[in-house]
């Protein structure tokens, strides 16, 4: 079991790493389009907040949800969800030591959001994991469209192959996909990444 420290090394360097992948490519990170918080989403970021958990403090909490609610605010127009859903990404990221930003670009290229997204051959819910994971680990009453499920398994298959690949989001990105080579799938992350979700 990573302690919360080494947890939190993890999620740095893979930080410092997915930066060094972005700027390689010779793209500078985009700025997310400006929108104002309404007062259901500051509610619900209200509430969030009563319980950093995952977050270092009560502050990191409210500046990253506030930012990432306002980027996501179109393609899940409910506050309570919205928030709720980025709580369970950043804890189930941090847990898994991958940048969450690069979890919801993996999601928004996966699934567009959608909790309760199957694809025609079988992937599952935000991240589409195959239930054949579920076999693999002797867990095959776990329900892969349940939000914390889901992200427990996206992110711990995304951490496994990220160390895999010594680091190499492409190939990384490729695996968790299914296709090592001639794949353009990390492309499209990385691109989701720069445009929408990564923060310098």
């Amino acid at each position: 079991m990573m302690t919360d420290s080494n947890n939190g090394l993890r999620t740095t360097a893979a930080r410092l790493m997915l930066a060094s992948t972005l700027l390689l490519a010779g793209t500078a990170p985009g700025q997310a389009a400006g929108q104002e918080l309404d007062g259901k989403t500051l509610a619900a970021l209200e509430s969030a907040l009563a319980a950093p958990d995952s977050f270092a403090d009560a502050a990191e909490a409210q500046v990253w949800l506030a930012d990432m609610s306002t980027r996501l605010q179109r393609r899940v127009p409910d506050a309570e969800r919205r928030v709720a859903m980025l709580r369970a990404i950043h804890r189930e990221s941090t847990r898994a030591g991958v940048p969450p930003e690069m979890v919801l670009a993996v999601i928004e290229i996966e699934s567009n959001f959608d909790h309760a997204a199957i694809s025609r051959v079988g992937a599952r819910g935000l991240m589409q994991v195959m239930p054949f994971w579920k076999k693999e680990l002797g867990r095959e009453d776990d329900n892969l469209l349940t939000l914390h499920t889901n992200l427990r398994y996206g992110t711990t298959i995304l951490a496994h192959y990220y160390a895999r690949e010594n680091g190499n989001w492409t190939r990384a990105l490729n695996r968790y996909n299914g296709r090592l080579h001639n794949n353009p799938y990390a492309g499209k992350v990385l691109e989701a990444l720069r445009l929408r979700w990564f923060r310098q």
